[in-house]
């Protein structure tokens, strides 16, 4: 039998070190809640891109949940251009 490996969340699964996983979580949650205002408001791509200051291109990128293209700095901008503060609150792990 081989011996099955658990993790307590998705992110510690694909990430190398707890740091990777804890900045991959942080920048799904801002992706997330970036795309929620987006739905929200019932604008295209295009018009989403210029509300928020990137192009249409990557703002598909964004919808479509590609973590790995966007840092933790171009989510703040996108969520700041949005007209938003970006909140961030440090646990005990």
């Amino acid at each position: 039998m081989s011996n099955v490996e658990t993790f307590s969340s998705v992110w510690d699964a694909v990430a190398d070190t707890p740091g990777q996983a804890a900045n991959l979580q942080a920048r799904a949650e801002l992706m997330r809640q970036i795309a929620q205002i987006v739905k929200a408001a019932d604008w295209t791509q295009a018009e989403a891109a210029a509300h928020c200051g990137v192009t249409q291109p990557r703002i598909n990128d964004l919808l479509r949940g590609r973590v790995s293209r966007f840092s933790l700095d171009a989510l703040v901008n996108i969520a700041t251009a949005l007209g938003r503060r970006v909140h961030l609150e440090l646990e005990v792990a």
